[in-house]
């Protein structure tokens, strides 16, 4: 029987919360670290894809970045993609050091932009010994173009980070605008999506459904696929044409330096998050990648 356990660790000055699912068995287990969306909380989907993989034999670690939920830090809610890779890098430190995991079996698991963070750390931290992508949100300048209504938008997106990553200079207040609205034509996705409007789905208390404006310019100048030539550990993507920029994971996958796989399937992007039988084919076939690839 998997149980769980509330945990924490240090990072970057502050402590972050996690809840780490150890499976049954005598013995350390491989261990993996899990992440989700762009702005989430453990609780969106994390915690749902670290809890299956406990009930598949591995310890799994899921949690809050700096700033994000019940871990410290501030300023809160800001999306940034160096300072997530740092707090990846500081959870599989503490997953490593903990007596019921395998320091020489680590795994890393990203779903939506957690997928770029969790490459990010994995072509830099030889501790990942594989890597597993669920529904991957991968992209460059050029998608994010494509993404954000061309070259003029996502300068313009720029341009007001800009501003106002200075007024929180001048005065620590931060813009907040919603993550998701389907009447805030500000959200940085102004469209109806069920999963985060939801309550019982994504629309949840823990998450507070806010962005900051000024980390507009870390976002989108963020090149993830640059990463993938970096990146020699085995690495699985999960994948539906239905889903996010599928090309920027396929592109990904094939850049990547190191043995590799892609299973596409069928769904749309927030189907991965918490709808069957996606959530159960993709924890199966991650697992099963893990199984394989940490010995």
């Amino acid at each position: 029987m998997t149980t769980q356990h509330k945990v924490t660790f240090s990072g970057r000055g502050y402590t972050l919360t996690g809840n780490l699912f150890l499976p049954d068995g005598g013995g350390p287990a491989p261990g993996v670290v899990v992440a989700g969306t762009w702005t989430s909380v453990k609780e969106l989907m994390a915690d749902r894809y670290a809890e299956r993989l406990a009930d598949r034999g591995f310890a799994a670690l899921s949690f809050d970045f700096t700033g994000f939920g019940e871990s410290q830090g501030e300023p809160r809610d800001v999306e940034d993609p160096a300072h997530k890779v740092r707090d990846i890098h500081d959870a599989v430190t503490f997953l490593a050091g903990h007596p019921a995991v395998d320091a020489d079996r680590l795994g890393a698991l990203g779903i939506c932009a957690a997928a770029m963070y969790m490459a990010d750390n994995t072509a830099h931290d030889p501790r990942i010994g594989s890597l597993a992508l669920v529904a991957p949100w991968l992209h460059d300048a050029a998608i994010c173009e494509a993404a954000y209504g061309g070259a003029d938008a996502v300068a313009q997106k720029i341009k007001t980070a800009r501003e106002a990553r200075d007024r929180f200079t001048r005065t620590g207040e931060i813009d907040y605008v919603p993550v998701v609205s389907a009447t805030d034509e500000r959200a940085a996705m102004p469209y109806d999506i069920d999963f985060y409007l939801n309550p019982a789905r994504g629309g949840i208390p823990e998450w507070p459904n806010r962005f900051a404006v000024m980390a507009w310019e870390d976002w989108l100048t963020y090149d993830s696929l640059a990463l993938a030539p970096r990146i020699t550990r085995p690495t699985l993507l999960v994948h539906s044409e239905d889903a996010a920029i599928p090309d920027g994971a396929r592109r990904f996958h094939a850049g990547l330096a190191g043995p590799r796989d892609i299973l596409w399937t069928q769904g749309t992007q927030f189907d991965f998050y918490d709808q069957e039988p996606q959530v159960t084919l993709a924890a199966d076939t991650v697992a099963a990648h893990f199984g394989r690839t940490l010995r």
